[in-house]
């Protein structure tokens, strides 16, 4: 695996890449890997001749400084995975590279940036806007993965390609989950084992409303597992929404010619988790 620190060494390497006529998948990271991001390395190399993986903790997408400087970097260990999986190229800049000073960024992502994490997360979205959209200009990517865990995430990215009609075709990989059905997540290191187990509510949560769906309307089901999660010990619900899987606005109704998903965020033990299920 050759790793990068600046974008004009990685974009001398690409041109030499392009020029032998291969495929590049690029999987934006911010490390702490997970079993989740070893699958996204894994779908790429299954869309491409050569996967190239970005570590990098953005700092305009966090809202909250104390949660960017909890955030995990394992740096050895994300190497280490990274070169197991297959991965061929590894970029790994400084906040120096990648911003220089007073940048100014904003992009119209309408209700998208209103709604659901936007609401929680103010801000949150500009910036993954703005150092994915640099990302994708220093790679150049013929495709890009992203896991649904992040839903909505992938959404705005959906906004941003077609925006600045990038040429990169975008995938969405399922999200990996451990045997007891708990997303994978960089944010889960930070929990206890008592914290682990009541974090497994989320999951659950959503097995129930894909479970009743049909049997009881959109609104009903958002009420009960409400009304679930806040009985759970240790959880503190921030929203449980049914939503159109295009869209992301509240459904009133479930039809057959509409794909719609069930998304939850709660903090459990300190920490800010967020989970989704497609239910059809």
């Amino acid at each position: 695996m050759k790793r990068f620190n600046t974008r004009k060494t990685l974009r001398h390497h690409l041109q030499q890449v392009r020029k032998d006529r291969l495929r590049v998948a690029f999987v934006p990271t911010m490390g702490a890997l997970h079993q989740g991001h070893i699958t996204l390395i894994h779908h790429a190399r299954t869309l491409a001749d050569v996967v190239v993986c970005s570590i990098f903790v953005n700092p305009t997408q966090f809202n909250d400084p104390e949660d960017l400087k909890k955030y995990p970097r394992p740096i050895d260990t994300d190497i280490r995975l990274l070169q197991e999986a297959g991965c061929h190229v590894l970029f790994q800049p400084e906040v120096s590279e990648m911003y220089g000073p007073d940048e100014h960024w904003h992009m119209d992502l309408g209700r998208l940036d209103e709604i659901l994490e936007a609401s929680h997360r103010p801000g949150h979205f500009q910036g993954v806007t703005q150092v994915v959209k640099k990302l994708f200009d220093i790679v150049q990517p013929d495709i890009a993965c992203f896991g649904q865990k992040d839903f909505q995430q992938f959404k705005v990215v959906e906004r941003l390609v077609a925006q600045f009609q990038l040429p990169v075709k975008l995938a969405m990989v399922p999200t990996v989950r451990e045997p007891d059905g708990l997303a994978m997540s960089s944010r889960n290191v930070r929990l206890s084992a008592t914290g682990r187990q009541q974090a497994l509510a989320l999951y659950r949560a959503l097995l129930w409303i894909k479970t009743d769906m049909t049997a009881k309307a959109p609104s009903t089901l958002r009420e009960e597992a409400i009304r679930f999660l806040e009985s759970s010990p240790g959880v503190q619900v921030e929203y449980v929404a049914l939503c159109d899987a295009q869209t992301l606005e509240t459904i009133d109704e479930f039809t057959e010619t509409r794909s719609s998903v069930a998304l939850v965020a709660a903090w459990v033990d300190g920490v800010r988790l967020i989970d989704n299920m497609l239910l059809n």
